[in-house]
């Protein structure tokens, strides 16, 4: 009798476990599920859409469901369309080596030769006005600067360092890339100074301490330390000038092109399957990109 009383009383103490067992595995996932949704109606099903419509037919005065790989060939084995994705990886490039280079020293300067919180936060504050304005308004605030009878143009005339305006200073490949460094920059500078900000100054003071320059220490220490945040702010500004049309199509005055501007284009004549084909390539070409970064750096520390 007493056994078979312990054994009910074991199996009624082992329900209320096993329930609050089940509410345990599941609460992960009740959690998750709000950003499940958003995720997936303002992300994945864009995406999707846009996948699903780069096979439709079209012409000029509609789009016509169905399943033809023709706007991928179109794209694909286009040589001027091969030209447009060599010229925006170009931008891509140039833009990334020279923010990643400015972006480094302005977040380096601030995270360790600026001694007080206060002034690091006030200086970063500094760095972000720019951003109380639009990109519209910060990209056309090159033309009155670079123009033929613009402020450097001008300065340079009068002083006679040279006889003539610099005619390249804007509507070229000059200004379209001085745009987006200004534009782009400061995504490089806040994951940078972030990962830095994070460092143990007792490294730097062990370094320097066991008789290593500040060359030695800014290569060994910073350097190897400040690559997840370098990393991150390589894929902002790679994906940012991959995806702009507007600052290549202004600050080149229409002579350089790039993937962004001709789907903008596309779009602009009606042409929306064979802009989505683009697009979906486009898409593949980062995230292979971000993929690669990923595996040589590990920016989960960082998150």
């Amino acid at each position: 009798m007493t056994v078979a009383l312990e054994q009910s009383t074991h199996v009624e103490s082992a329900k209320p476990a096993r329930r609050s067992l089940s509410l345990g595995a599941i609460a992960p996932y009740l959690q998750a599920t709000p950003l499940a949704l958003i995720l997936g109606a303002f992300l994945l099903l864009p995406i999707l859409m846009i996948a699903v419509v780069s096979f439709w037919d079209y012409d000029f005065a509609a789009m016509y469901p169905d399943f033809l790989t023709t706007n991928y060939v179109d794209t694909l084995g286009s040589w001027v369309t091969w030209k447009t994705y060599l010229n925006t990886l170009k931008y891509a490039g140039i833009v990334w080596a020279l923010t990643l280079f400015i972006g480094f020293w302005v977040a380096y300067f601030l995270a360790f030769h600026i001694r007080t919180t206060v002034m690091q936060m006030v200086l970063f504050l500094v760095c972000t006005v720019p951003f109380l304005t639009s990109n519209i308004i910060r990209m056309i605030s090159w033309i009155p600067v670079l123009g033929r009878n613009g402020l450097v143009n001008s300065t340079l005339v009068q002083i006679g360092l040279i006889p003539k305006p610099i005619e390249w200073l804007l509507y070229s490949e000059f200004a379209v890339v001085l745009a987006m460094v200004h534009l782009y920059t400061l995504f490089m500078v806040t994951p940078i100074f972030n990962t830095l900000m994070r460092i143990d100054k007792s490294l730097v003071e062990a370094a320097r301490d066991a008789g290593a320059s500040g060359w030695q220490i800014l290569w060994n220490v910073i350097f190897p330390l400040a690559k997840p945040g370098m990393a991150i702010g390589t894929i902002f500004v790679v994906t940012l000038v991959m995806a702009d049309f507007s600052t290549v199509q202004v600050m080149s005055g229409g002579q350089s092109a790039s993937v962004a501007l001709m789907m903008k284009n596309q779009m602009s004549l009606l042409q929306y399957p064979a802009a989505a084909a683009n697009a979906v390539v486009l898409l593949v070409l980062v995230l292979l990109m971000v993929a690669s970064i990923l595996r040589i750096v590990d920016i989960r520390k960082e998150l």
